[in-house]
């Protein structure tokens, strides 16, 4: 061993929680397998040593690794031959053989079997620290990748939480406040009101935006399956388990999962979860040693967890563990003040065009009449019936006719407008801006509304109020 390998000061790991890799280290050098025993945890990793391959063949039979550092000749089996077997049954595992007997021709062959590194003794801690560091490197940018594709949203829904409501406020400053924590967050709401969303803004918000947002329907899920599709199986756990599968919870370390229709878990799922929740241990199916996974669970649902707990259908020490901080999206009809915003976002987004470019295609009738519907599919409905109209309209002005047969009425304003206007004479300016306030008191300051009826911008609208006020302060 060399001499440069002495104990480091104790103090904090090397590396955080997000990079921390389980190692196992494979050496018949008895002070070697010590010293990486004390040393790898200073460096924030968690390590498995053993003596042998064949006490290395059973490590890998009980747990799954990050990676593996293999020593090449040791008596009976060799590093080869563990890398061998570690390839078939954990081929997501980086392996980095090790030997005082270098050569062209065994690190030929160390590569070609699957080895990621190859370093030859007496060899240095830095040098296992950089190899580490390097497959940390590898581990975070696959994260950062599966961020990034989560980031896509799917057809369904804005994506974006949209609403400057009373009510949106409240969330949105519920969720600003408890983003940066890592408390486990219960977010509740009816089918379609943007619970994802809401997670998602969360994990954009908090401190593992970087790192995977993985979103799983457990209402989708075959109830058979879910346990495997969560926290992963070891080959042969089942009859259809022909080979290693990570969970959830194991890919998204690091990362946050968002648990949506949490109320549709199998019981015997929901003690695993509550056990996760407060150990952040995962154990596959088949396995018998658990392993640390740092993940941050947000769960949602539309179900009234209470009442499924009093029928014993939900667990209630899940039920305060999952509900933390608790996060209520308000339904579309309780804050109808949001819908010309989202109409418009909903219909630019169908279109795939800028909203400044659709918002001439919205009658005010047609924006009225979704002002009074109930938007009992909430915003998801909102959604198809945007798309629906344009596609109805053939892209061109939309009309109540345009509108499914639910939404479609004959609306009256719902504010007086006033009787008759002062001919006094003025200018048209004058005449121009006392037009654009009537027809803001017409729908009760929405400038969505107004800019609809009127045929002009938004920023046309911002501009002529500037000016006005402009007028106002210098008179």
């Amino acid at each position: 061993m060399n001499d440069s390998l002495t104990p480091r000061s104790v103090g904090q790991p090397r590396v955080g929680p997000h990079r921390s890799l389980r190692v196992l280290f494979v050496d018949d050098e008895m002070s070697l397998r010590e010293f990486m025993r004390s040393e790898l945890p200073r460096l924030g990793h968690h390590v498995t040593v053993c003596e042998d391959g064949r006490a290395a063949l059973k490590a890998l039979e009980r747990s799954t690794f990050d990676a593996a550092i293999l020593d090449l000749r040791m008596p009976g089996l060799s590093g080869l031959d563990v890398l061998e077997h570690l390839k078939k049954i954990s081929p997501d595992t980086e392996a980095v053989v090790m030997t005082g007997h270098a050569s062209i021709e065994t690190a030929t062959q160390a590569m070609r079997l699957g080895a990621a590194d190859y370093i030859t003794k007496p060899c240095k801690l830095a040098d296992i620290e950089a190899v580490l560091t390097r497959m940390a490197d590898r581990r975070e940018l696959k994260h950062k990748n599966l961020a990034l594709e989560s980031r896509v949203q799917k057809a369904e829904g804005p994506s974006t939480l949209i609403g400057k409501s009373p009510a949106m406020q409240e969330v949105h400053r519920f969720l600003a406040m408890v983003a940066p924590t890592e408390a486990t967050v219960l977010i509740l709401g009816e089918t379609g009101c943007g619970k994802e969303l809401a997670a998602r803004t969360l994990w954009q918000l908090s401190n593992r935006a970087n790192m995977p947002f993985i979103p799983v329907n457990c209402g989708a899920l075959a109830e058979h399956l879910v346990e495997s599709e969560l926290f992963g199986h070891r080959k042969g756990a089942f009859t259809s388990a022909e080979k290693d599968h990570k969970g959830i919870f194991e890919v998204a370390n690091g990362g946050t999962v968002f648990l949506d229709e949490v109320g549709e878990l199998p019981k015997n799922v929901q003690v695993k979860l509550l056990r996760f929740l407060e150990s952040k241990e995962v154990r596959r199916v088949g396995d018998t040693q658990p392993f640390r996974s740092d993940v941050r669970v947000v769960c949602a649902t539309h179900r009234d967890l209470r009442q499924m707990i009093a029928d014993g259908e939900f667990r209630e020490d899940l039920y305060f563990r999952i509900n933390s901080f608790e996060v209520r999206l308000p339904p579309l009809r309780e804050r109808r003040e949001d819908i010309p915003e989202l109409a418009l976002h909903l219909l630019a987004r169908a279109a795939r065009r800028p909203p400044e470019q659709v918002i001439h295609l919205l009658t005010p009738e047609v924006m009225q009449a979704l002002q009074q519907h109930d938007w009992t599919g909430n915003v998801r409905e909102l959604a198809n019936v945007m798309e629906r109209a344009l596609i109805v309209s053939g892209g061109n002005k939309i009309t109540p006719a345009h509108l499914p047969n639910l939404v479609r009425r004959v609306n009256t304003p719902t504010r007086p407008l006033m009787e008759s206007y002062d001919y006094t004479p003025r200018t048209l300016e004058e005449i121009e801006q006392e037009h654009l306030l009537r027809t803001l008191e017409k729908h009760g300051g929405n400038k969505t509304l107004a800019a609809a009826e009127l045929g002009i911008s938004l920023k046309t609208i911002y501009n002529k109020l500037n000016r006005l006020n402009e007028r106002r302060a210098a008179s």
